[in-house]
């Protein structure tokens, strides 16, 4: 996990830098079906900012009840429409 003064200084918690962030291990982890919207989603996010990144992930998991109903809505084209 690589944290990131950017989004500190901006008071947005998690500090977390997305795109450099991760598991070595998530086939343990995750469902087959989750991989691969999980990849989606780093394809989406991978050429914005840390800081752009963080908002469109928070945006799009604020309209969902929680992960599980996030990854199952998600939709490449619904991502790439808040970008």
């Amino acid at each position: 996990m690589c944290l990131d003064r950017k989004l500190a200084d901006r008071r947005m918690f998690p500090a977390i830098e997305i795109n450099r962030s991760g598991t070595r291990k998530e086939e343990l982890l995750l469902s087959e079906e989750e991989i691969t919207k999980m990849w989606i989603l780093r394809k989406v996010l991978a050429p914005l900012g840390s800081v752009e990144a963080m908002e469109l992930l928070r945006d799009k998991l604020l309209t969902t009840k929680n992960n599980k109903d996030f990854l199952k809505s998600m939709e490449l084209s619904s991502l790439a429409e808040a970008d």
